[in-house]
């Protein structure tokens, strides 16, 4: 075999030729997907201005409140979902809870939570129980959302919620058939919140519950 000399001019230009031919390819390329990306990244933020914008659009369908507190319930890398009470409504799980000073009725209670497109409050578990006392004055009776309206002992919540056996009355309550509303109130002998019937017309004070609002 003949040893190969060095690579003549002809030759060199052989050789580098194929990389002049796709080294203007590669970096069109280059410029392409930089394109790309720049092009995702901007729609993505148009994408999260968006959503910016369809949240503060519906928060002013609000504009009853003045203020409103929301708590972060989930995120993505361009999303996220806020759940949102007026203040000084309080937030637990997925509703808004509002504690009203002024002493009425319980059928005057619940008018003045529909008033603010709530109800009076349904609790279903021991955690709502917990979470509704701790911002209670011990020294009150707050109405409920349940009723007794034909006095047959056949409790109703407002939401059309089944009545079932997650209760938290008082020992010996319910006692009065004629006591066909309930009010969570402290019992000092026990050292316990818990549930009572009393008359509908005793003036005391209320509980007003609406879902929270979603941002």
């Amino acid at each position: 075999m003949v040893p190969r000399g060095p690579l003549q001019g002809t030759e060199r230009t052989l050789q580098w030729h194929p990389l002049k031919v796709w080294f203007p390819a590669v970096m069109s390329i280059s410029v392409l997907g930089i394109c790309f990306i720049l092009s995702t990244l901007v729609n993505k933020n148009n994408s999260v201005y968006s959503n910016i914008g369809k949240r503060l659009s519906k928060l002013q369908s609000h504009q009853r409140f003045l203020s409103v507190a929301c708590r972060r319930e989930a995120e993505g890398q361009f999303a996220e979902t806020w759940s949102c009470c007026p203040t000084p409504w309080k937030l637990f799980e997925s509703s808004c809870y509002f504690i009203a000073s002024t002493s009425q009725s319980w059928e005057k209670s619940r008018e003045s939570c529909i008033a603010l497109q709530a109800d009076l409050a349904v609790i279903r578990t021991q955690e709502e129980q917990d979470f509704i006392i701790q911002n209670l004055n011990n020294s009150s009776a707050y109405y409920l959302g349940l009723s007794d309206p034909e006095g047959h002992r056949h409790w109703q919540w407002v939401d059309q919620t089944p009545y079932t056996n997650v209760t938290f009355w008082h020992e010996g309550e319910p006692n009065q058939p004629t006591e066909r509303c309930v009010v969570v109130a402290f019992r000092p002998t026990t050292g316990r919140w818990g549930w009572n019937d009393i008359f509908c017309d005793v003036p005391q004070k209320s509980l007003c519950r609406m879902p929270v609002i979603h941002l």
